[in-house]
């Protein structure tokens, strides 16, 4: 049986200067590089997570224990009636890892995208066997199998998911997680 999930607060961050949040996002970029070959990195780094079209956030603990980060990036998408957006830089602290923290930042992140009217959200991860337990986790989470979006090319290193945000105007429910 899972440990219970710990009271979690799920907030914006929007400058991400906490030492806490740069050591975790400094171990995600170096796991990431280790494990893809240059081309096929597409996490995202410090500056890169500022961008206008980006809202991280953070997971904390009630005593303020940094148990996890995620983003949603607004996409323009034309072709995406209603909105289309991106889940970035998802990564859970080695001390939560299988708690629902990921779990509960994800809800945050279809949430934040379903009040912002956003029809669908998509994200990139890794083929590689390392990858394996996130493309389990986001299936889980109503995520399916999909080609590239928005700037990405096809990628032997790379899997695409998507699923519809269940409430919005522009999309059916989600299936059941």
């Amino acid at each position: 049986m899972s440990p219970a999930p710990p009271p979690v607060t799920v907030s914006v961050d929007p400058d991400l200067t906490a030492r806490d949040v740069r050591a975790l996002l400094e171990a995600h970029l170096a796991d990431m590089r280790a494990v893809s070959p240059p081309e096929s990195v597409h996490a995202l780094d410090l500056d890169e997570l500022r961008d206008p079209a980006i809202t991280f956030c953070v997971a904390r603990t009630a005593d303020g224990t940094l148990l996890g980060v995620g983003a949603l990036k607004e996409l323009d998408d034309p072709t995406e009636p209603g909105g289309h957006g991106e889940v970035k830089s998802m990564r859970t602290a080695p001390t939560a890892v299988r708690t629902g923290v990921a779990s509960q930042l994800l809800a945050h992140l279809l949430d934040l995208a379903r009040s912002r009217g956003l029809a669908r959200v998509s994200l990139e991860t890794g083929a590689e066997p390392f990858f394996a337990p996130a493309r389990r986790f986001y299936a889980r989470h109503g995520f399916v199998e999909c080609g590239p979006f928005a700037d990405y090319a096809p990628d032997p290193n790379s899997v695409f998911m998507t699923r519809p945000v269940a409430g919005s105007a522009a999309a059916p429910a989600a299936p059941p997680a």
